[in-house]
């Protein structure tokens, strides 16, 4: 059975490989770019299976007239994919508040608006599926990413609340933590002023990044479609090699110092002393 998907940032990168993947295989998308001039290629390959919008997803009137220009095209809308965002690279120290307001516009706020504005559609038809892209830097920090991981555990937050909430309506919700792929998505981050205290730890970060095995967007694709076709998907799923692996020790670790400082809260509900 087709489906029809709404996603974001498909102008290049994994929206791209989303928007492709879904097409290829006979679906409808409205795909979003900041510059629909970056959607010609699709709308020439794939005609009228494809709804090209410009969107700038911090703008909220028009994520809900891009969302409601969708539905009165296609007559409903199936698939809801917030992956329009971008990286922010720069130790705390060296975030401005410009630098990290920006960052939670798009990755956050952005997220925000489309999902409210798709809501009311999909649950009047009784169902749809809502994937929101965040990263494994939406479970684990990392240095020299705060500003990027702020965004994405708040969308992390915010979704795991929403899925409990529209879970009677019919409408499913998915967190897509993405691993690194071979994207332009590096080339798109914004780098924070650098402040030479950092400059160590910022030729860690490069030497690190440089020995990455990085995915392949088609395969990121085909497990978006993989996902969407799933009759009970997960809440939180990862994309890639590199997630897992990286999660996995810091829960355990995680797990052991709650536990091992345990004991300080229930200390303090012991029986008072008399005064």
């Amino acid at each position: 059975m087709t489906k029809t998907w709404f996603i974001t940032g498909s102008s290049r990168g994994l929206g791209r490989a989303f928007a492709e993947a879904a097409l290829g295989r006979g679906d409808s998308v409205a795909a979003t770019a900041r510059n629909p001039d970056a959607l010609k290629a699709l709308v020439r390959d794939y005609g009228e299976s494809v709804l090209p919008l410009a969107l700038d997803v911090t703008d909220r009137a028009a994520v809900t007239a891009a969302v409601d220009r969708a539905k009165f095209h296609f007559g409903h809308i199936d698939v809801v994919v917030n992956n329009a965002g971008y990286g922010l690279l720069g130790a705390v120290e060296e975030l401005t508040e410009r630098d990290l307001r920006d960052q939670m516009e798009t990755n956050f706020f952005g997220a925000v608006w489309v999902a409210q504005a798709a809501l009311p559609h999909l649950r009047g038809q009784d169902g749809g599926h809502l994937i929101q892209f965040s990263s494994a830097a939406g479970v684990v920090g990392m240095a020299l990413g705060g500003g990027y991981a702020a965004s994405k555990w708040a969308l992390e937050g915010l979704s795991e609340t929403l899925a409990q909430e529209v879970a009677g309506f019919g409408v499913k919700v998915t967190v897509v933590e993405p691993g690194g792929y071979r994207t332009e998505g590096a080339a798109g981050a914004v780098h924070a002023e650098v402040h030479p205290a950092y400059a160590k730890l910022r030729a860690g970060f490069a030497a690190h990044a440089a020995e990455l095995d990085l995915g392949d967007p088609a395969a990121a694709g085909a497990a978006l479609l993989a996902l969407a076709d799933a009759e009970e998907p997960p809440l939180r799923v990862f994309f890639g090699v590199q997630g897992l692996p990286m999660v996995e020790p810091v829960y355990t670790e995680r797990l052991k110092t709650w536990r091992d400082w345990q004991g300080l809260s229930t200390a303090a509900h012991g029986t008072p002393e008399a005064a």
